[in-house]
Formats: structure tokens, C-alpha cells, sequence
């Protein structure tokens, strides 16, 4: 069993920063990407930004120069740097992995339970 673990999010002003964090356990042999997407009201899930292994990473035109993903192989965990928040970044952020079990034959996509982020004015 893989289990994701999000923390970190909660109600901050605009202009201000937050970290989410993001850990995997279970019987994991080993994670490809990992990544951050965020659900608004109304809207459908997004991506914000994604990271492969060796650390390359993408992001959403929408947070670029503003959010940063980084990541620890040694732990299983993801983390999302978000500055200069903005009232539009107000969503349900969820953490996503594409992972191969230790019993497994290919790399499955699994999904935290995702966690509030509310920016006011």
C-alpha cells in the first residue's frame, strides 16, 4: 500500500508565501515524478508543477518565477515553494507520484488527499 501525505497549506494575505509539503510511504521501490496540482472552486484540476527524478521541473505559466518544486529522493518527498500568492492561487493543492511498489511490474500515478490553500486580500 502507497500513501501520500500532504502538508502545510492554510489561509495567508496576498503577497505572502507558504510551503506544502508532500511525503510518500509504503512499500515503494521508487518514484518517478512527483508533482503539485490544485483544484479551484468550479474549475477543473490543474497542473502546477511537476519534477522528475533527476530533477528536472515544470511549471504552470501562471506560477512561474513565483512557485518552486524541489524534491528529496532520500525521504520520498515533494515540496512546493509558493511566494508573491495571489487570490487567484486559492485551490485545493494535491500532491501526485508515479510510483513503482515493491510487488509491482510498472510505475502507478497516486494522489495525497490534497490540502487548502486560501490566499484573501
Amino acid at each position: 500500500q502507497v500513501q501520500l501525505v500532504e502538508s502545510g497549506g492554510g489561509l495567508l494575505q496576498a503577497g505572502g508565501s507558504l510551503r506544502l509539503s508532500c511525503a510518500a510511504s509504503g512499500s515503494i521501490l521508487s518514484i518517478n515524478h512527483m508533482g503539485w496540482y490544485r483544484q479551484a472552486p468550479g474549475k477543473q484540476r490543474e497542473l502546477v508543477a511537476t519534477i522528475t527524478r533527476d530533477g528536472s521541473t515544470n511549471y504552470a505559466d501562471s506560477v512561474k518565477g513565483r512557485f518552486t518544486i524541489s524534491r528529496d529522493n532520500a525521504i520520498n518527498t515533494v515540496y512546493l515553494q509558493s511566494n508573491s500568492l495571489k487570490l487567484e492561487d486559492t485551490a485545493v493543492y494535491y500532491c501526485n507520484a508515479v510510483i513503482l511498489k515493491i510487488v509491482s511490474a510498472r510505475f502507478e500515478s497516486y494522489w495525497g488527499q490534497g490540502t487548502q490553500v486560501t490566499v484573501s486580500a
